[in-house]
């Protein structure tokens, strides 16, 4: 039934979630993407990708705030989620949860999600499995003659700030790409810096499966120390991927002591922390509710060197791109962690 409908559709689309990440499935989704030539959106606040950021068919991340969600799906006719919920929401935007003339279809293997999903029809099935059966199913469309409008912040639920004026420290966007372009391809990417996510998928754009982790609730403290644990499983698989972890300023401090057990595992995880010296995601938060002057989101005197040094890892602070080129390359080369603090120009993005 859902495979008629999609096919039926006059302009249906796609919304994956990480549960086709975690199941291997990213081969399953693109073939049925490419049979249906029809757009691809990760879902809202997915913790893994679960499409290449570089597909033509990629269309970008889901805001995750039911209006402009709505407003996103406008015009399409047909919505077939495969594993993900209906929806994740971080801030309150009034609105409708979809679009009206919107059939929502979902597919997932939580119970759970399924009965809690506000609207649509559901139906319990593993993401990867349902994928393959549906390419069998559905009726293939013809290669698209447009291409597809592409958001330049990939599966990042919001844009890139606006490029702050040079005051002599580096751009968001300057630090991530130096720092790509120092590291191996197949490098693991993890996340915890809500307020510059635009510039890192822009700079960063993930297009390797299993290559990029970061939380899916929106509470800070996750990253760090899973870093510790995806660098102990690339340890135990022989795989030895490189691991960097890009975790902000303010975030770094929710589970800092993480870098004990990465110091005392002599685990080869480069820790690049973006000082900007303030909680930006807050600062966004501020101004979508109108709370000019909130108290305590500006963080000076914070000495992330000193404390990485503490807890065991070698510390390096850089503030040019070259600096932070040749940084990246000799951390490679260490056995144990880095931790490389970069002061960069504070902004504050637009939440939506």
């Amino acid at each position: 039934e859902f495979a008629q409908r999609v096919s039926e559709a006059k302009n249906p689309v796609l919304i994956y979630g990480s549960s086709l990440a975690r199941g291997e499935g990213w081969d399953a989704g693109i073939r049925l993407a490419e049979k249906l030539n029809i757009p691809v959106y990760s879902a809202p606040a997915s913790e893994r990708p679960p499409f290449p950021e570089s597909h033509p068919l990629y269309a970008g991340g889901l805001p995750f705030a039911m209006k402009p969600l709505s407003d996103k799906l406008a015009g399409h006719d047909v919505a077939l989620i495969i594993g993900a919920p209906v929806f994740r929401y971080y801030p309150y935007v009034a609105g409708d949860y979809i679009p009206a003339g919107l059939q929502l279809l979902h597919i997932t293997d939580d119970p759970q999600e399924a009965g809690r999903a506000p609207v649509g029809d559901s139906l319990l099935s593993d993401a990867v499995l349902a994928a393959e059966q549906l390419t069998e199913r559905v009726t293939a469309r013809p290669a698209r003659t447009a291409a597809i409008s592409k958001q330049a912040h990939g599966m990042a639920p919001h844009p890139a700030a606006p490029e702050p004026a040079s005051d002599g420290l580096l751009s968001a966007s300057q630090l991530f790409r130096a720092v790509r372009s120092a590291v191996p391809e197949d490098t693991i990417l993890t996340e915890e810096s809500p307020s510059n996510l635009g510039e890192l998928h822009a700079a960063w754009p993930v297009d390797k499966p299993d290559s990029f982790y970061t939380f899916a609730s929106g509470s800070l403290g996750w990253t760090l120390p899973a870093s510790a644990g995806i660098a102990l499983g690339e340890r135990d698989s022989g795989r030895n991927r490189p691991v960097v972890a890009i975790i902000g300023d303010g975030s770094m401090q929710y589970s800092v002591q993480g870098l004990w057990t990465a110091a005392q595992h002599q685990l080869p995880i480069l820790f690049v922390i973006p000082e900007n010296g303030q909680y930006g995601i807050l600062k966004s938060f501020a101004v979508l509710e109108d709370t000019p002057g909130v108290p305590g989101l500006d963080i000076p005197g914070l000495d992330i060197a000193a404390l990485a040094t503490g807890y065991g890892c070698t510390a390096v602070r850089a503030t040019t791109e070259n600096d932070v080129i040749a940084a990246c390359k000799a951390a490679l080369q260490r056995k144990g962690p880095t931790v490389l603090a970069v002061p960069i120009r504070p902004s504050v993005p637009p939440l939506m």
